[in-house]
């Protein structure tokens, strides 16, 4: 009995002293993943989604489905991907003016990663926090489920219409001018624009809206690209087929963890007449050279692409 008793006694002390230490671990597990979480969402990220809530309750929601709660929670996976796997670099974020503006980007990375890198830039890195709404394929509505992500997201289906009632609300708006042409270059091609479609030009004609260009670095090397095979493509309804050996390796399906770099340029206002085909032409050739030069000038000084 005298065993028995000393041994429970022992026992009793250990777990008196385990007790605090385990809350201790529990403490500084609760601090460490607060710091990560501040390192990748930032400090202030819950006033940031807050501020994008209440600007849409003030205008009595959104007209195509964004849900800020959705908004919140893919935010938190982006962000992820834009602080830590891609480090990205973001400069002149807030050379994008208030009010209703077009992004005109180039476009790569046979997966829309440049759209969501950019999106996380307008939420998490610029002074004034905003939602960046994006025209996305009509075949994208086709898809189940993701038809349905987009949209909660704030993405919208890429017709005319839907662009302007966007601009009225004061939204900014991302396009790709190069489209699927963008998308479906293969690697040998990278960094080489294609050429710009001129709706988007009509479009901030008739809407008096300033067109901010942005370059994005980094999408064009995150999957390597050999070809596209078309017949496949328009067999299955896709807008292309790329050819990507790396997602035959196991863990190849994740794109490369490419540094991301994004400039986002000064303002362009532009003048003259929606109708008039050759003003138009002209606009769409100046915005498409102030990307190409972003282009140029961010290449010469990238020392590397992983780094």
């Amino acid at each position: 009995m005298d065993r028995s008793s000393a041994l429970v006694r022992l026992v009793d002390r250990a777990s008196s002293g385990a007790a605090p230490l385990a809350r201790r671990l529990v403490a500084l597990a609760r601090e460490s993943a607060q710091q990560v979480a501040e390192r990748v969402l930032g400090a202030d990220f819950d006033e940031r989604v807050e501020s994008v809530r209440a600007h849409y309750s003030q205008l009595g929601g959104d007209l195509f489905g964004l849900d800020a709660d959705a908004v919140r929670s893919t935010a938190k996976v982006c962000a992820f991907f834009h602080r830590v796997y891609f480090r990205s670099e973001i400069h002149g974020v807030d050379n994008v003016p208030d009010g209703r503006v077009l992004l005109v980007s180039n476009h790569s990375g046979q997966i829309p990663v440049d759209a969501a890198v950019i999106a996380c830039a307008m939420l998490l890195d610029a002074a004034r926090p905003r939602i960046m709404r994006a025209m996305v394929d009509r075949w994208v509505g086709t898809l189940p489920f993701i038809s349905t992500f987009f949209s909660r997201v704030g993405q919208v289906a890429g017709v005319p219409e839907n662009a302007e009632r966007l601009l009225e609300r004061g939204e900014a708006l991302l396009v790709f001018p190069e489209g699927i042409r963008g998308i479906s270059k293969p690697f040998r091609q990278r960094y080489q624009l294609q050429p710009f479609t001129h709706g988007f030009v009509r479009l901030a004609l008739r809407t008096d809206t300033p067109i901010v260009p942005v370059v994005v670095l980094g999408a064009e090397e995150q999957y390597v690209s050999i070809g596209n095979l078309p017949r496949i493509a328009r067999a299955l309804g896709m807008p292309a087929f790329p050819i990507i050996p790396q997602l035959l390796v196991p863990g190849g399906q994740l794109p490369l963890p490419t540094r991301f770099r994004v400039y986002f340029g000064e303002p362009m206002r532009l003048s003259g007449s929606a109708e008039d085909d050759a003003t138009v032409a002209e606009h769409a050739w100046l915005v498409r050279q102030a990307v190409h030069d972003g282009i140029v000038r961010g290449l010469a000084t990238r020392r590397a692409v992983f780094w």
